[in-house]
Protein backbone atom coordinates (compact mmCIF):
# COMPACT_ATOMS: atom_id res chain seq x y z
CA UNK A 1 0.00 0.00 0.00
CA UNK A 2 2.92 2.34 0.89
CA UNK A 3 4.16 1.70 -2.78
CA UNK A 4 0.92 2.40 -3.79
CA UNK A 5 0.91 5.46 -2.09
CA UNK A 6 4.33 6.09 -2.60
CA UNK A 7 4.21 5.53 -7.19
CA UNK A 8 0.92 7.63 -7.16
CA UNK A 9 3.07 10.32 -5.45
CA UNK A 10 5.59 10.31 -7.54
CA UNK A 11 3.50 9.68 -10.96
CA UNK A 12 1.35 12.70 -9.52
CA UNK A 13 4.23 14.89 -9.24
CA UNK A 14 6.00 13.75 -12.54
CA UNK A 15 3.19 15.07 -14.13
CA UNK A 16 2.78 18.20 -12.47
CA UNK A 17 6.06 18.61 -13.33
CA UNK A 18 5.67 17.67 -16.98
CA UNK A 19 2.30 20.22 -17.03
CA UNK A 20 4.74 23.23 -15.45
CA UNK A 21 7.01 22.28 -17.87
CA UNK A 22 5.37 22.55 -20.70
CA UNK A 23 3.26 25.72 -19.81
CA UNK A 24 6.52 27.31 -19.32
CA UNK A 25 7.21 26.56 -23.20
CA UNK A 26 4.45 27.52 -24.84
CA UNK A 27 4.48 31.09 -22.72
CA UNK A 28 8.05 31.03 -24.19
CA UNK A 29 6.76 30.34 -27.19
CA UNK A 30 4.19 32.78 -27.58
CA UNK A 31 6.51 35.52 -26.34
CA UNK A 32 9.20 34.67 -28.92
CA UNK A 33 6.35 34.54 -31.89
CA UNK A 34 5.12 37.90 -30.41
CA UNK A 35 8.60 39.41 -30.63
CA UNK A 36 8.81 37.97 -34.00
CA UNK A 37 5.84 39.71 -35.18
CA UNK A 38 7.26 43.15 -33.51
CA UNK A 39 10.47 42.52 -35.77
CA UNK A 40 8.50 41.76 -38.88
CA UNK A 41 6.20 44.74 -38.39
CA UNK A 42 9.13 47.34 -37.76
CA UNK A 43 10.77 45.34 -41.03
CA UNK A 44 7.55 45.84 -42.80
CA UNK A 45 7.63 49.56 -42.53
CA UNK A 46 11.01 50.22 -42.71
CA UNK A 47 10.93 48.82 -45.78
CA UNK A 48 7.56 50.31 -46.77
CA UNK A 49 9.18 54.16 -45.60
CA UNK A 50 12.66 53.18 -47.93
CA UNK A 51 10.36 52.09 -50.97
CA UNK A 52 8.55 55.44 -50.35
CA UNK A 53 11.74 57.24 -50.46
CA UNK A 54 12.74 55.58 -53.42
CA UNK A 55 9.37 56.44 -55.20
CA UNK A 56 10.23 59.97 -54.08
CA UNK A 57 13.69 59.90 -55.08
CA UNK A 58 13.34 59.27 -58.18
CA UNK A 59 9.90 61.68 -58.85
CA UNK A 60 12.45 64.38 -58.19
CA UNK A 61 15.37 63.33 -60.25
CA UNK A 62 12.33 62.60 -63.60
CA UNK A 63 11.21 66.29 -62.53
CA UNK A 64 14.45 68.07 -62.90
CA UNK A 65 15.45 66.29 -65.51
CA UNK A 66 12.40 67.25 -66.75
CA UNK A 67 12.92 70.73 -65.88
CA UNK A 68 16.15 71.64 -67.00
CA UNK A 69 15.13 70.10 -70.78
CA UNK A 70 11.52 72.23 -70.69
CA UNK A 71 13.23 75.31 -69.28
CA UNK A 72 16.17 74.53 -72.66
CA UNK A 73 12.86 74.83 -74.80
CA UNK A 74 11.28 77.97 -73.32
CA UNK A 75 14.35 79.52 -74.07
CA UNK A 76 14.69 78.41 -77.41
CA UNK A 77 11.04 79.63 -78.46
CA UNK A 78 11.57 82.92 -76.82
CA UNK A 79 14.86 82.98 -79.07
CA UNK A 80 12.22 82.09 -82.20
CA UNK A 81 10.28 84.91 -81.17
CA UNK A 82 13.01 87.77 -81.29
CA UNK A 83 13.68 85.97 -84.37
CA UNK A 84 10.09 86.32 -85.61
CA UNK A 85 10.18 90.10 -84.61
CA UNK A 86 13.14 90.80 -86.19
CA UNK A 87 11.85 89.59 -89.49
CA UNK A 88 7.93 91.15 -88.59
CA UNK A 89 9.87 94.55 -88.41
CA UNK A 90 10.77 94.34 -92.11
CA UNK A 91 6.95 93.59 -93.20
CA UNK A 92 4.57 96.18 -94.59
CA UNK A 93 2.56 97.97 -91.98
CA UNK A 94 -0.57 96.61 -92.49
CA UNK A 95 1.37 92.97 -92.02
CA UNK A 96 3.33 94.17 -89.52
CA UNK A 97 0.44 94.75 -86.59
CA UNK A 98 -1.69 91.26 -87.39
CA UNK A 99 1.98 89.52 -87.28
CA UNK A 100 2.65 91.42 -84.31
CA UNK A 101 -0.78 90.64 -82.25
CA UNK A 102 -0.61 86.69 -83.56
CA UNK A 103 3.05 86.59 -82.23
CA UNK A 104 2.10 88.85 -78.93
CA UNK A 105 -0.32 85.95 -77.97
CA UNK A 106 2.65 82.85 -78.87
CA UNK A 107 4.67 84.52 -76.26
CA UNK A 108 1.77 85.00 -73.85
CA UNK A 109 1.20 81.21 -74.22
CA UNK A 110 4.76 80.81 -73.57
CA UNK A 111 4.57 82.66 -71.00
CA UNK A 112 1.83 80.66 -69.31
CA UNK A 113 4.06 77.88 -69.95
CA UNK A 114 6.87 79.17 -67.89
CA UNK A 115 4.76 80.50 -65.17
CA UNK A 116 3.41 76.53 -65.00
CA UNK A 117 6.37 74.64 -65.59
CA UNK A 118 7.73 77.50 -61.97
CA UNK A 119 4.46 76.87 -60.56
CA UNK A 120 5.44 73.04 -60.64
CA UNK A 121 8.88 73.12 -59.38
CA UNK A 122 7.44 75.00 -56.63
CA UNK A 123 5.70 72.79 -55.44
CA UNK A 124 8.49 70.27 -55.53
CA UNK A 125 11.00 72.23 -53.73
CA UNK A 126 8.21 72.90 -50.96
CA UNK A 127 7.49 69.40 -50.67
CA UNK A 128 3.42 70.51 -51.88
CA UNK A 129 3.18 67.12 -53.91
CA UNK A 130 2.01 64.11 -52.54
CA UNK A 131 4.78 61.60 -53.16
CA UNK A 132 2.23 57.99 -53.11
CA UNK A 133 1.29 55.44 -55.21
CA UNK A 134 -0.24 57.82 -57.64
CA UNK A 135 2.11 60.46 -57.46
CA UNK A 136 4.08 58.66 -60.53
CA UNK A 137 1.41 58.64 -62.73
CA UNK A 138 0.15 62.24 -61.71
CA UNK A 139 3.88 63.56 -62.58
CA UNK A 140 3.75 61.66 -65.89
CA UNK A 141 0.16 63.06 -67.45
CA UNK A 142 1.50 66.91 -66.11
CA UNK A 143 4.95 65.96 -68.00
CA UNK A 144 2.63 64.82 -71.23
CA UNK A 145 0.24 67.40 -70.85
CA UNK A 146 3.10 70.41 -71.11
CA UNK A 147 4.91 68.39 -73.49
CA UNK A 148 1.87 68.70 -75.77
CA UNK A 149 1.16 72.34 -75.45
CA UNK A 150 5.00 73.11 -75.94
CA UNK A 151 5.05 71.23 -78.89
CA UNK A 152 1.69 73.34 -80.18
CA UNK A 153 3.64 76.43 -79.61
CA UNK A 154 6.95 75.27 -81.16
CA UNK A 155 4.68 74.10 -84.13
CA UNK A 156 3.25 77.45 -83.72
CA UNK A 157 6.43 79.42 -84.27
CA UNK A 158 7.82 77.13 -86.67
CA UNK A 159 4.95 77.78 -89.10
CA UNK A 160 4.47 81.26 -88.27
CA UNK A 161 5.10 83.02 -91.45
CA UNK A 162 3.69 79.82 -93.37
CA UNK A 163 0.22 80.21 -91.73
CA UNK A 164 0.13 84.23 -92.43
CA UNK A 165 1.34 83.99 -96.14
CA UNK A 166 -1.46 81.43 -96.62
CA UNK A 167 -4.46 83.22 -95.52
Amino acid sequence: MKTQILSMAVVGIMAGIMSISCGEASKKNVKSAEKNIKEASEDLNRAGKDAKKEVENAIKADWEVFKNASETALGNTEKEIKILREKISHTGRKEQEKLTADLDSLEQKRKELMEKLEQRDLEFKQDVIGFNESAKANEQEFEREFKHDMDELAAALKGFFKNDIEE
